[in-house]
């Protein structure tokens, strides 16, 4: 199965505080602080055709309009449903005391973007001891299963 990219990018080098705008595009969520934070897919972007920003309801609903600027408009992430491990090794820094687990987290929008689960060396024990009782109740239940 290809890897699907996770379709709300990561927003780099920007400050998000107040008035520096969110310049989104189609498809994308963004939150309207005109609008009291209302959150809105854009269907529309500012154009020689179109004057502003518009933006529809996630579910559906009465189009709005938002500044051509972006200043009213804010970036809003794509929930994460769950993270997975990626089938690479794991890491261990012995001068930062910290171990790296490379993972998937997977989004709302069905995409999924690379991360790293770090680690101190307390919570690896702890991992390892419930991984283990999570074999062990695995087990369990196959041989109840026979």
């Amino acid at each position: 199965m290809a890897e699907q990219p996770s379709k709300q990018l990561p927003v780099r080098d920007v400050e998000l505080g107040a008035g520096v705008p969110f310049h989104p595009r189609l498809g994308d969520l963004a939150s309207d602080l005109a609008q009291g934070g209302r959150i809105g897919v854009v269907v529309t972007l500012p154009s020689e055709t179109s004057a502003s920003y518009h933006l529809r309801p996630p579910g559906g609903g009465q189009n709005w309009s938002a500044r051509s600027d972006g200043s009213t408009l804010r970036h809003v992430p794509v929930p994460v449903t769950h993270v997975s491990p990626m089938q690479q090794d794991v890491l261990y820094d012995h001068r930062a005391r910290q171990a790296a687990l490379p993972v998937w987290v997977h989004h709302e929008d069905g995409g999924r973007s690379e991360s790293v689960l770090i680690l101190t060396p307390t919570q690896v024990e702890l991992c390892s001891i419930q991984f283990g009782q999570l074999i062990a109740r695995r087990e369990k239940a196959e041989e109840h299963g026979r």
